[in-house]
């Protein structure tokens, strides 16, 4: 006689509730190593978080799914699980302060939790200089900055902000941007009133016209957590904003991913005041001011010196340099490696006067 499907229900989360019983002993025994190791760091004054240790597990991780054959398991699914859990693991050890550019539900702040996780305490500011100086006053041990997008390019107020400052890049991740419409109104004839960014409208035109909202009063905030706020304050109003604004105010999602290019990318940056140790898969950054900038073939040595040690530039961007007065220009510049790695050495030592270290950490790139 088969088995009814409340029979079959019944037992497959019998099995679930065992299998969820069995992971959390493995979490706590894991936490308990964690909380000794903590203790060791704390004992030693030595950093809590090491991006350059977690790649290293998500690396094995991903091996292992590979070699096991988990088929269940993506690669981004071991990323997400196992982030979360050192996040958590890294709240045992001390408790994270983590300042970012604000404010609460903009796409910094959900790059900030992504890495740190819910746990941590979060000061949201109101400009990347604010982040700065949080790390120098010693209010937070970690700061989010966005340092470029895809489409809009380079943040010139990061760069020159790095170029200035001890602190060093300790880790980099990238987050797709997607904007979503949200709203308490039941049906999109309900909406009267749309809150965003300027851009935000721009960036999601063809889903505004494609559902007829192209003449939906438009207006503007300052940033989308705060259309968020607004829309739900609002009964006949909408927000397009990022998925933690609408999470943050509790605005249901009416439609997801509503951007016109699908390929909107940011890359933000973890700036703190120690350095990760060399591994096999690091970045660098660097701040380049080159002395015979003016003469012909001045880049191109620099370049060239890279070249020679066997350095595979990835990035270079110019600045322009406001401090000297006058049309002078810098170049932020990034490269596999680690500051340590001996052909790198060489040429920070060639260069002792024209290159500043912004920072080592694990290449995340795509193609890496």
């Amino acid at each position: 006689m088969s088995k009814s499907l409340e029979e079959t229900l019944s037992e497959l989360r019998d099995n679930i509730d065992f299998i969820d019983g069995e992971i959390l002993k493995l979490i706590n025994k894991r936490l308990g190593y964690v909380a000794e190791v903590g203790k060791a760091k704390l004992a030693n004054k030595a950093s809590i978080y090491r991006p350059e240790r977690e790649r290293e597990i998500i690396s094995k991780l991903q091996a292992l799914k590979e070699k096991a054959d988990l088929k269940n398991l993506s690669l981004s699914s071991i990323e997400a699980i196992f982030y979360e859990i050192f996040a958590i693991s890294r709240n045992l050890e001390a408790p994270q302060k983590v300042a970012f550019l604000g404010p609460i539900g903009s796409y910094t702040h959900q790059a900030a939790e992504d890495r740190f996780g819910p746990l941590s305490t979060y000061y949201a500011l109101n400009n990347i200089s604010a982040v700065f100086d949080a790390l120098i006053q010693k209010n937070a041990k970690y700061g989010v900055v966005p340092l470029e997008n895809n489409i809009n390019g380079m943040v010139g107020e990061t760069i020159d902000l790095l170029a200035q400052s001890e602190y060093k890049i300790i880790s980099e991740l990238t987050l797709p941007i997607h904007h979503s419409l949200a709203s308490m109104c039941e049906s999109l004839d309900s909406i009267k009133r749309i809150y965003s960014k300027d851009i935000a409208f721009g960036q999601c035109s063809k889903f505004l016209k494609d559902y007829s909202l192209s003449n939906v009063e438009q207006i503007y905030t300052n940033s989308t957590a705060s259309a968020a706020k607004l829309a739900k304050e609002d009964k006949n109003g909408a927000a397009i904003c990022s998925k933690i604004a609408a999470k943050l105010y509790e605005l249901p999602i009416m439609f997801e991913n509503i951007e016109s290019n699908g390929k909107n990318k940011t890359r933000f940056i973890i700036v703190s005041d120690f350095e990760n140790k060399p591994s096999s898969n690091s970045k660098t950054s660097a701040f380049a001011t080159i002395k015979d900038f003016y003469e012909t073939g001045g880049l191109l040595r620099l370049m060239q010196d890279f070249a020679f040690e066997g350095i595979n530039l990835t990035k270079i961007d110019s600045r322009p340099i406001s401090a000297n007065g006058d049309f002078s220009f810098g170049f932020y510049i990034d490269f596999h490696g680690h500051r340590y790695d001996e052909n790198v050495d060489r040429v920070f030592k060639k260069r002792k006067d024209e290159l500043k270290w912004l920072g080592s950490y694990p290449n995340m790139d795509e193609k890496a």
